[in-house]
């Protein structure tokens, strides 16, 4: 592909649940990565919550991230996405991704299937005010959380605020204003706020407000499993090294996540999904995920 003229977008969900559900994401792939002013106006086109663009370079390849709003430090569902990009254009294998903030990777499979080992993580308990704020934002309590495990920061490439709630009917209520969530996100350096229902140790149920990206919710986000997988570590939470997150069924794009990791605090999470390809005359802008706030 060429820099010159439009550019292949490809469209894949990610996280899908057999031929249905995922989160869609806009990949590129070109000999070099277009200006940030392009990188900005493609993203907004596609009307996704991420489009990835990707570049060869040295032994691996150049990755950025887009949502329609603003660049993304790293996007789990897009590096998966790429993943089935990549697969079809160089076979399945391991690919070293170059981010912004450092080396990742994603390893694929030819059936669909693709897994992404994560940045570094780390995780801290919740500040007081943002705790506040945020309840308040989605009109829930401190009666509405799980005592079990507590509001913490959780972070594996961006920031993301975790807020595990005592029922499965509560996070299926969730709904919020998407100006002051994005206004609340942007004022904490928040990527998404992650309300989860936890059914069992090792199974999760998971809602990804995600207002700086221009829409409510995510169907399904690999950098905040990332982020609570790194967060259950460091509380010692009985996880025996993996867990399955079910996000998206409250809106209709049921999506399929499972992380693996190992006790070694701080150390990168494997998270894997199946991918399905979008067809194109349905990927126009007025696909753009509906709001559900």
């Amino acid at each position: 592909m060429k820099d010159t003229g439009t550019p292949n977008i490809l469209r894949v969900a990610a996280f899908s649940d057999g031929s249905e559900g995922g989160n869609p994401a806009g990949v590129v792939i070109g000999e070099t990565l277009p200006s940030e002013a392009e990188m900005q106006h493609l993203a907004r086109e596609v009307g996704y919550s991420e489009t990835v663009f990707a570049a060869p370079q040295a032994d691996g390849w150049r990755v950025r991230f887009f949502s329609p709003e603003e660049e993304v430090a790293f996007c789990g569902h897009a590096t998966i996405a790429l993943g089935n990009a990549l697969t079809a254009r160089e076979g399945p294998g391991l690919f070293q991704l170059d981010l912004n903030s450092g080396r990742i990777s994603v390893e694929t499979k030819d059936d669909g299937s693709a897994t992404l080992t994560s940045p570094p993580t780390h995780s801290a308990k919740a500040d007081p005010d943002l705790l506040k704020a945020a309840l308040a934002l989605f009109e829930l309590d401190v009666t509405d959380l799980d005592d079990a495990l507590p509001p913490a920061l959780a972070n594996a490439g961006n920031n993301h605020l975790i807020l595990t709630l005592h029922d499965r009917l509560t996070l299926a209520g969730m709904s919020y204003d998407l100006t002051k969530g994005a206004e609340l996100m942007r004022g904490y350096d928040l990527t998404t706020i992650s309300l989860l229902w936890a059914e069992t140790p090792r199974r999760f149920h998971s809602r990804n407000a995600f207002a700086t990206g221009g829409v409510p919710e995510d169907p399904a986000t690999g950098a905040a499993a990332a982020a609570l997988s790194g967060y259950l570590r460091d509380i010692g939470w009985p996880h025996d090294g993996e867990i399955n997150i079910v996000q998206g069924e409250d809106m209709g794009a049921r999506s399929l996540l499972k992380t693996e990791f190992s006790t070694i605090r701080g150390e990168g999470i494997r998270v894997s999904g199946t991918t399905r390809i979008i067809e194109a005359d349905a990927t126009s802008r007025k696909s753009r995920l509906p709001s559900q706030h």
